[in-house]
């Protein structure tokens, strides 16, 4: 498997990250906040030096390190499975809003709310094994494309965050996502998207089951969610799957509040960033009243807790690996 734009795109931000480590951001006051704060906590002499060990950064996934409008990547996904399996079997769609979903009504599920996305998601990703799953997700991110852009969904990703991981990484930090996606979806695709390999994706999880199928030992998703590793589940993800505060947190929306929180309240030098999407030319322009992402109280309270909030149109030379797109 191989995501080729994103994968060419991270070799090359490695071979070129040390004229400028951020080549894809502008000389903004959001930059050099981050490149001081990296300088600050990797430099052995400064007061504000972490050992790398402890040198640990967790992203966010929808809307930070790639498009989440207009509905969620995995969503959509949801919606094209539903609809292959109801044609085989018509009786799993057993309520309105799953034959809803099965026609393809995206406005349906986004009015019933999250708990309408996971009735969803809870039919579309039961009765298969993970890896089975895993492909599947990954054939499709790489081959369907996106209403608005048409670019394929896993080319979605933000090359100016794509140069923030790499740039991180070589300062000796260990970059993880921490998502309020399903982590068997986000691990179809992370490692060759973001370079982030599969043990350092945290992820809402769903029921799994281990069974021995013809003498093959295999696991087994069963549907339902055990987990949610969204708003105040996100520090609880952390510490079931990483054991310790990240010292750099960046998220999008309100959903990603509690992590920063978490992450800033503790001792020593940290770094707290929200993107907020203000480019309706290159890509989306939403925050308050936003279905998906929104960003409230990251706007109101953010800066006086000393976060960095990156405004996408101001802060970013180029969106997409691809150059992003032409003005709609």
């Amino acid at each position: 498997m191989r995501i080729l734009a994103t994968a060419s795109c991270l070799a090359l931000i490695s071979a070129t990250a040390h004229a400028d480590p951020l080549p894809s951001w502008r000389d903004s006051d959001a930059k050099t906040s981050i490149i001081d704060f990296v300088e600050s906590v990797t430099d052995p002499a400064s007061d504000s030096f972490v050992p790398a060990p402890d040198r640990i950064a967790t992203f966010d996934n929808d809307g930070t390190l790639w498009t989440e409008q207009p509905v969620y990547f995995q969503g959509l996904y949801a919606l094209d499975v539903l609809k292959e399996k109801a044609a085989e079997d018509p009786s799993i769609l057993s309520s309105d809003l799953l034959r809803s979903a099965a026609e393809g009504d995206v406005e349906a599920v986004m009015a019933a709310g999250v708990e309408g996305l996971l009735e969803v998601i809870n039919i579309s990703h039961a009765d298969t094994t993970v890896e089975a799953f895993q492909s599947d997700a990954y054939d499709w991110l790489t081959t369907e494309t996106h209403p608005a852009t048409g670019l394929p969904y896993a080319e979605m990703v933000y090359q100016p965050m794509l140069e923030l991981l790499a740039y991180l990484r070589d300062e000796g930090f260990t970059t993880y996502i921490v998502s309020g996606g399903g982590i068997d979806f986000i691990r179809a695709f992370a490692d060759e998207a973001y370079g982030i390999p599969p043990w350092q994706v945290v992820g809402t999880e769903g029921n799994t089951r281990y069974e021995v199928v013809d003498g093959v030992p295999q696991l087994s998703k069963d549907g339902g969610v055990t987990f949610i590793d969204d708003k105040e589940g996100k520090p609880v993800g952390i510490i079931r799957h990483i054991g310790q505060r990240p010292i750099f947190s960046a998220g999008n929306s309100d959903g990603d509040f509690a992590m920063l929180e978490y992450t800033t309240a503790g001792e020593g030098a940290r770094f707290g960033m929200l993107v907020h999407h203000t480019d309706g030319a290159r890509e989306f322009a939403y925050d308050r009243d936003s279905d998906i992402g929104q960003l409230v109280r990251g706007l109101d309270e953010g800066p006086e807790r000393g976060w960095t909030i990156v405004d996408m149109a101001q802060d970013w030379d180029r969106v997409f690996p691809s150059d992003g797109r032409a003005e709609r």
